[in-house]
């Protein structure tokens, strides 16, 4: 197989499928976790507080790796580090359902974070092998939308195994599967070489510099872009890791009731980030803070919505407005470094943009667990949290500048 070369492309869409595939797993995996939770802290006796640093020793292992991962992609091609995480991540994930202790469980987590880290930025390092430089934006925002297919898929495949199997039962048989695609995909993908020739960046029209590693870093739109969303991502990953328990716990629902709602505010976040780079490309041109901002400011106002809804179903009503909302944002956070930088640096790139909301990753769950601690199982000040968190990735999206040029190449 050959992927993008300047002659064109014989398999980029392939490849691109089985880059969604592979995110679709990786998020059945992790969701699996959330899902669990509730029997997991029944059987170890775990607290709220205890369980959210379970859920945020994943994040905690998934954070180091993403500059280091999207380093490496550049270094050596996605291929090679894809199967790396992939391999990892399916270990771990069937090692979940051996663990008998909370510090068996934290250390699975923890190393489980460490091998999945590196798939995102050297999954979109791919994007920019395969793919033509005015295809990556719309290209991101497709894959980006297989975490929430594969986050909509989970509760359908892990709630029946649970119920079959148990939970360790269904951490073993997800495991197995992650061994089945790393396979699949090593047949099936080939990696591509690129020589990556000097490419310099005009940052002003009278200053040229060579783009690298380091000048991305001192990039002021990367810290911005990386600010926005490690503030909406305390909301997505506070929400990806609590709402199946105060579903069952505050809205008393059962487990196949959560498993049939779970997967729709995850639809309508797939179909956000689905078009979300074709949207930024031709209605946000040089406008993006605006998207940025306004899609944060909407997530603030469907979580207050969502907070204060007295029925199940305008519960998941509104909640399906705020992932469809805090999603434009993660799509086109991603999507901006693979339209702005050249492809040598696409990796580090989003690397360095996805730690921002990775580092959330950690934070959000566990501070989540200390608030319902406090507050004796109440929500409200969760809410309250994650409302604040909208707002400040709305103003940190005000904040970036005009670009001087079209793109920074």
């Amino acid at each position: 197989m050959r992927g993008f070369s300047r002659n064109g492309s014989t398999n980029k869409y392939w490849t691109l499928f089985m880059l969604y595939m592979g995110f679709c797993i990786a998020y059945v995996d992790r969701t699996a976790i959330n899902i669990s939770l509730s029997a997991i802290g029944q059987e170890f006796q775990l607290t709220p507080a205890t369980l959210g640093i379970v859920l945020s020793s994943f994040f905690v292992g998934y954070t180091i790796m993403q500059l280091p991962g999207g380093y490496l992609a550049d270094k050596i091609g996605s291929k090679k580090v894809i199967m790396m995480a992939l391999t990892f991540w399916s270990v771990f994930t069937l090692a979940t359902g051996f663990t008998y202790s909370l510090a068996a469980l934290l250390i699975v987590r923890f190393l489980f974070g460490l091998g999945e880290g590196s798939f995102p930025p050297a999954s979109f390092k791919g994007i920019s092998e395969y793919f033509p430089h005015d295809e990556r934006a719309k290209m991101a925002g497709v894959l980006v939308s297989s975490n929430y297919v594969g986050s909509a898929i989970a509760p359908v495949l892990v709630v029946p195994l649970m119920l079959f199997l148990g939970w360790r039962g269904m951490f073993h048989v997800l495991g197995i599967l992650g061994f089945a695609y790393v396979f699949f995909y090593w047949l099936k993908v080939e990696q591509i070489h690129v020589v990556h020739k000097p490419l310099e960046v005009s940052l002003k029209q009278d200053e040229k510099k060579k783009i690298d590693v380091k000048s991305v870093i001192t990039l002021p739109l990367m810290w911005q872009l990386l600010i926005a969303w490690f503030a909406l991502s305390l909301i997505n990953k506070g929400l990806d890791s609590w709402m199946p328990t105060y579903l069952l716990t505050v809205r008393h629902l059962d487990l196949k009731a959560v498993g049939i709602l779970t997967p729709l505010p995850f639809v309508a976040a797939g179909i956000s980030t689905a078009v979300s780079g074709y949207v930024m490309d031709h209605f946000f041109d040089k406008k993006e803070k605006y998207l940025l901002s306004g899609c944060a400011v909407l997530t603030a106002v469907f979580l207050y919505f969502m907070y204060t809804s007295v029925s199940v179903f305008s519960v998941i009503a509104f909640q399906c407005l705020v992932y469809f909302f805090k999603s434009f944002v993660l799509g086109c956070v991603l999507a901006l470094p693979l339209k702005l930088l050249p492809q040598a640096v696409s990796g580090s790139a989003v690397g360095m943009i996805n730690l921002g909301g990775q580092a959330a990753g950690f934070i959000s769950p566990a501070l989540i667990g200390c608030i319902i601690t406090v507050f004796h199982g109440s929500y409200d000040a969760v809410f309250i949290f994650l409302i604040i968190a909208a707002c400040c990735s709305a103003c940190a999206s005000l904040t970036i500048g005009k670009r001087r040029t079209d793109r920074l190449l």
